[in-house]
Order: structure tokens, then sequence, then C-alpha cells
């Protein structure tokens, strides 16, 4: 075993999404770790870049389009056996284009509940759940709470009526 620590990788990746809310993926080419797999398009983020600068530069350089960056979707820590990765994933706003892989990798535009089928290195799966999930949620107090507060006896005259005609 060796004394040696984990080299760490800085990687940023885009979500990309098409006008009929299809996102791209590309295909890890051939000679690379994970080869053959789908991954979202990005990559290494170089000393002194920003996440938003490295990801710019990264979709200009693998797909030829210019990109307007958004909030962050996920970070993903990762521990592989030879180094220590951190996924950083945004949303791409918008784009100026036609992408295509100028690296050679394959690309492919899929629907979001349809990107769970795509074997992907173990970094994105997080990215995928996190994409199928509600950026938001809505959360309330219960009516029973409501109607325990002092002072709400009118409100839970009504709740009462109104869970009884449920019933």
């Amino acid at each position: 075993m060796s004394s040696e620590p984990l080299r760490s990788i800085h990687v940023v990746a885009g979500v990309i999404s098409d006008a009929r809310g299809r996102i791209l993926l590309a295909r890890r080419t051939e000679g690379r770790d994970l080869a053959g797999r789908w991954e979202f398009p990005g990559g290494k983020r170089e000393p002194g870049e920003s996440e938003a600068e490295a990801l710019i530069r990264e979709l200009q350089e693998e797909l030829g389009i210019t990109a307007e960056i958004g909030e962050p979707v996920i970070n993903v820590p990762q521990q592989y056996p030879d180094k220590r990765l951190r996924l950083d994933v945004r949303r791409v706003l918008s784009w100026k284009g036609n992408p295509r892989g100028h690296e050679g990798q394959a690309l492919a535009w899929v629907a979001p509940e349809k990107l769970q089928r795509y074997v992907m290195p173990p970094a994105d799966r997080p990215v995928v759940a996190a994409l199928l999930h509600p950026d938001r949620y809505l959360v309330t107090p219960s009516p029973a709470r409501s109607a325990t507060r002092p002072g709400s006896a009118r409100c839970s005259r009504r709740w009462r009526r109104a869970s009884a005609a449920c019933n």
C-alpha cells in the first residue's frame, strides 16, 4: 500500500438542456479512464480559474459552444483507487453554437426520465438523482398543529368540520 497522498482533481460539468427539455450527454472516448461511459460535458478546472470560467472554456473546447453558466446543481466528492475527484455541476442557462464532439466523443440528447438507462461514471450518478428531484419542496405545518395554538378555536372548528366532511 502506497503512503503517497491521492491526487486531487477538480472537475466541472454542465447540464445543457435543449428546447424539448432533453439533456446533453457526452461519451468518454477510448484511451481515457472509464472509456465508453456517458457523462455530463465538462472537464478539469485549471489553477486560477473559477468554476464558471473553467466550464465555459471546457464547453468551448469540447463542444464548440459559447455558454452562459448558471447556478450550481450539485457538488459530488468521489474517491477512486488512484485519485480524489470533486465534480462541480452547474446549469447552462444558454449557449451559442451547435454542440459537436470536437474531441471525437459521441453526443446524445436524452430525456431526463431516460438518464438512468445510460452507464455513467460513479460521480455522475448523483447528478442524475439531483436532476430527477424538484429543486424546491414546499413545507407547511399540518392543520392539527395550527389548531392547537392559542387563539385558533375558530380555525380548529373549521378544520374539524372540513375533516369530518371527508370521512
